[in-house]
């Protein structure tokens, strides 16, 4: 049985459905953007926009900077219940897939229960509880 200060230290890692595969996802309520991984948009084909406002995105200290100049809109789903189509920038990163952060949280009214490290979002009326993998789960999440 899952304790539940097992989710106090765990991101929101699931897995969603673009097109008819399965991409891991992450939301991040410290990220200041959507993001789409270069791989993920690189492998489906999808097309791209240039950025209305090219920036530069530092990870911490590192000293790395990644140029952000596209944008790409995904349609994608997270179980039988959840479809959405969000306007990501295009990066390269290998966290995962798709990561939903801060504007995804706000347009959306995202609810996040951070001791069950779930998301309440509200979709034609009906609530729809997003939750995250178990740690056990992330191990076959790589795609």
């Amino acid at each position: 049985m899952e304790r539940m200060d097992d989710q106090r230290e765990n991101k929101f890692q699931s897995r969603c459905s673009i097109g008819n595969k399965i991409y891991s996802m992450i939301i991040d309520s410290g990220s200041c953007a959507n993001v789409a991984s270069t791989t993920l948009v690189t492998k489906l084909g999808l097309p791209t926009t240039s950025h209305p406002k090219p920036y530069k995105l530092q990870w911490l200290n590192d000293g790395n900077q990644l140029k952000v100049s596209h944008q790409v809109l995904l349609s994608f789903a997270i179980g039988k219940h959840y479809n959405d189509e969000v306007l990501c920038d295009v990066i390269s990163m290998d966290v995962c897939h798709l990561l939903l952060g801060r504007p995804w949280q706000f347009d959306r009214i995202a609810i996040h229960d951070g001791r069950k490290n779930t998301y309440t979002i509200k979709r034609d009326e009906k609530k729809v509880v997003l939750t995250s993998l178990k740690p056990s789960q992330l191990l076959d999440a790589k795609t």
